[in-house]
């Protein structure tokens, strides 16, 4: 496919996504990284190649080039006009989306999570950051800690997101996902992270793996937005709810495609803007959210088997102070994307 790179979009630690296009005009996002960090977007190329499904951000192809007289790995996927759903939610004066956007939104993603965990991958690093949208909805992206179900690998994702048996070291399955999906629904109420009142990236992980509570869920939001993040919400992955179930529940089957209103009190919104320009990154909420990083807790030493009370603490603290990134601000090796350019209106790749 011949293709010509437009302006970049974001940049990490490692890749770049820029927008493309082919030469009858098509769009697309590119994700690049230098030829010798390529297995950074294997991973994400091999899933990626393997998913057919509307509420999942699509493959388009992989190719290496060569630019400047240097050489690209890239992985080409869908542009989605609108960013995520954490860039939209920060262009909002309200900071926030109306329920009919979050019922929508949600099943979008409980649909797209239904699909991957039917053919055993699990996401491992849902979040708003990682729900893109666009005029038709949302889809799941950025599968750079995604995992077979059945594959003993260290745990990854981001902590703020974490479900208990995560955070704990236990395991990593289908029903991981799902907790953070109940967060994502929280960030989009709220404009916010699910524990807006912890600071720090080891009280996080000992919140969350050993307090026994769960992220507060709005008062303000209607009674079936309640229950369906309660559902997501039960500690006990046992108990948890599956995408199937999640599916079934009021607040997201009322919708019927994108038409159909659903019954919670619909509150105003703002026009999303491009989502992509430095205000996002510049943004009160983006420095909170510093605390999100994508760690691999074996990778530094941490075994849960011999920790307990005090002494887990104190290696969760080790984690912390290990880490390259201080301020928890990198997601995974490619790291959070900083603006560095917007091609008019829109934007996308991450």
């Amino acid at each position: 496919m011949k293709w010509s790179r437009g302006p970049v979009l974001g940049r990490g630690s490692s890749a770049t996504v820029s927008s493309a296009t082919t030469t009858s005009g098509d769009l697309f996002a590119v994700k690049s990284v230098d030829i010798q960090q390529a297995k950074i977007l294997q991973k994400e190329q091999h899933f990626l190649s393997i998913f057919n499904s509307p509420y999942v951000v699509s493959y388009k192809g992989c190719d290496i080039t060569t630019e400047n007289y240097k050489t690209y790995y890239n992985i080409f996927m869908d542009y989605m006009s609108r960013g995520s759903i954490t860039d939209s939610i920060n262009h909002r004066i309200n900071k926030r989306f109306n329920d009919l956007e979050i019922a929508r939104y949600t099943r979008h993603v409980v649909q797209g999570l239904e699909y991957i965990h039917s053919i055993g991958i699990v996401h491992c690093d849902i979040k708003g950051r990682n729900i893109l949208i666009d005029e038709f909805g949302a889809k799941i992206g950025d599968f750079g800690c995604a995992k077979w179900c059945n594959q003993m690998e260290p745990i990854t994702g981001t902590p703020m997101f974490m479900a208990p048996e995560v955070a704990r070291g236990e395991e990593q399955g289908f029903p991981a996902d799902i907790w953070a999906v109940g967060c994502t629904v929280i960030e989009m109420y709220t404009g916010g992270l699910p524990w807006p009142e912890v600071n720090d990236p080891a009280s996080v992980l000992y919140k969350i793996g050993f307090s026994g509570e769960i992220p507060g869920i709005p008062d303000e939001i209607c009674d079936e937005a309640k229950d369906f993040v309660a559902k997501c919400l039960i500690r006990d992955p046992k108990q948890r709810w599956t995408a199937s179930e999640l599916l079934k529940h009021p607040f997201v089957q009322q919708l019927d495609g994108d038409v159909q209103q659903i019954v919670c009190e619909t509150i105003g919104s703002d026009s999303p803007t491009s989502v992509l320009d430095q205000a996002v990154w510049d943004s009160m909420r983006e420095s909170s959210s510093s605390l999100s990083l994508s760690l691999s807790l074996s990778s530094v030493g941490i075994d849960y088997g011999e920790c307990d009370g005090i002494l887990l603490r104190q290696r969760i603290e080790q984690l912390a102070c290990k880490s390259e990134m201080g301020n928890w601000g990198s997601e995974k090796e490619d790291g959070d994307w900083v603006t560095i350019r917007v091609n008019g209106d829109g934007d996308g790749g991450r």
